[in-house]
């Protein structure tokens, strides 16, 4: 048996396409997966109860079901409720918020890793809570929370692979149909998992980056 290298050659343009449009989704998904992840985390620690149970229960139900279900939902269930996606829109929604609900976790226990102290004594110089959660809190936390960001951020790009069951072509999906086209499965195959690792590699870097960064500047 020969590795055909000039199969993936030929194939290389396509499979940079599928990686150019997982990374389009993963970006886009952070985006929102951040958003909910903040919102969520500083409501599992606000000291309204009422926050507090209805953020755990969507970090609870979110994490307790799999990606996969969670973007057939989407995709498959809305529809009967009159809302038609389109499947890059459906993928993107249910990554973000399946992301969102790790966010939030990683947020929280950010956020419950600075001392106690801190905040009393910010309240006692008269800052509000938000205030305190802002100026002080915050920014502490969220140094100790990159390196774990970074890791959600790598497994969500993975796990994008899955939105490929609702016929998005992004890497994997690109991977499975030209196969069907030209039965060089280990070359293609192999083209993509260096495609995934490249971009996760990357990914590493850059958190490792900011995080020295962000450390310089405390």
């Amino acid at each position: 048996m020969q590795y055909d290298l000039s199969a993936l050659i030929k194939a290389f343009p396509f499979l940079l396409y599928g990686a150019i449009v997982t990374i389009r989704i993963t970006a886009l998904s952070i985006a929102i997966g951040l958003i909910i992840g903040f919102l969520t985390g500083l409501a599992r620690v606000w000291p309204n109860v009422i926050f507090r149970t209805i953020a755990g229960a969507y970090i609870e139900l979110i994490r307790g079901t799999p990606l996969l279900v969670q973007i057939f939902i989407v995709y498959f269930g809305l529809p009967a409720l009159g809302m038609n996606l389109d499947p890059f829109i459906a993928g993107m929604i249910a990554m973000g918020i399946n992301s969102g609900a790790y966010v939030g976790e990683i947020v929280r226990g950010g956020i419950e890793s600075i001392a106690k102290g801190q905040m009393e004594a910010a309240r006692s110089l008269g800052l509000t809570y938000w205030q305190a959660m802002r100026y002080i809190i915050l920014p502490q936390a969220i140094v100790r929370i990159l390196p774990a960001l970074g890791n959600e951020f790598i497994a969500l790009l993975k796990d994008s692979s899955l939105v490929s069951t609702i016929a998005i072509a992004e890497l994997t999906r690109t991977g499975q149909i030209i196969i069907t086209r030209t039965f060089k499965s280990f070359e293609i195959w192999s083209g993509v998992a260096l495609f995934y690792f490249v971009m996760t590699y990357a990914i590493s870097r850059i958190v490792k980056y900011s995080e020295k960064r962000l450390r310089y500047g405390e």
